[in-house]
């Protein structure tokens, strides 16, 4: 299975990057020379590494024809189409940036355990994802502050999970208050960036084996969290 996110404007679904419209169930026009990153759909096979490339409104499960290019973390196909698409909203991003730091947290509290503000920043975005007020979202702008703070102080140690743990709090704080509205930034894009960011943080706050464990419960989070979307049908 392959994924890959897309935006929505003026109800159609789009490409991040020219002006590629998409119908569920049609195959878009082949495409003869593919180049990484220039020419050709692309995809990939998890959920965190299509949403690391493109943060969009629409996550589509796509199949995919032809001849192909692959590299690490996505491919490039000759021949695409969407077998299912799905909103993804602010609220899905700051649930996933909650999800991503509560996995290191342990890992900040173990090396740091009287220092609460990464832990504080988590609940903080909790409520704003249960209640959306003014007086919320301002707890999570002063818990965010306070993580930002933790973060830095852990950088100066040897322990590099530490510091992780308190970006990733960090991120799900600043990611909450992204939900709740900010002028400087676009909501959705901000949101599903500080998710991105919040995951690969959580992922990279272990040895290789514990990242890939990281990794693994993040993207079966995210497939199990599909049953939660509401589907787009044309």
């Amino acid at each position: 299975m392959k994924y890959k996110f897309l935006r929505y404007k003026n109800n159609k679904i789009k490409s991040d990057n020219g002006d590629c419209t998409w119908q569920i169930g049609k195959w878009q026009p082949k495409i003869e020379k593919l180049e990484m990153c220039e020419s050709g759909y692309h995809c990939s096979n998890t959920i965190l590494d299509a949403l690391g490339y493109v943060s969009g409104e629409v996550l589509a499960i796509v199949e995919t024809g032809g001849k192909h290019k692959s590299q690490s973390d996505k491919d490039c196909w000759q021949k695409m189409r969407i077998k299912k698409a799905y909103r993804w909203t602010k609220k899905d991003s700051v649930a996933l940036a909650i999800f991503s730091a509560e996995l290191v947290l342990k890992n900040y509290e173990d090396i740091f355990p009287n220092d609460d503000r990464p832990r504080k920043a988590i609940e903080a975005a909790k409520k704003v994802l249960e209640h959306d007020t003014t007086k919320n979202r301002l707890a999570a702008w002063s818990a965010e502050s306070a993580a930002r703070s933790a973060a830095w102080s852990a950088a100066g140690s040897a322990a590099r999970s530490a510091e992780s743990a308190a970006r990733s709090a960090e991120s799900a704080a600043w990611s909450a208050e992204s939900a709740a509205g900010s002028a400087a930034r676009s909501a959705a894009g901000s949101a599903a960036r500080s998710a991105e960011s919040a995951a690969w943080s959580a992922a990279r706050s272990a040895e290789s084996a514990a990242w890939s464990a990281a990794l693994n419960k993040i993207n079966k989070w995210l497939k199990n969290h599909i049953k939660e979307l509401e589907q787009i049908k044309e």
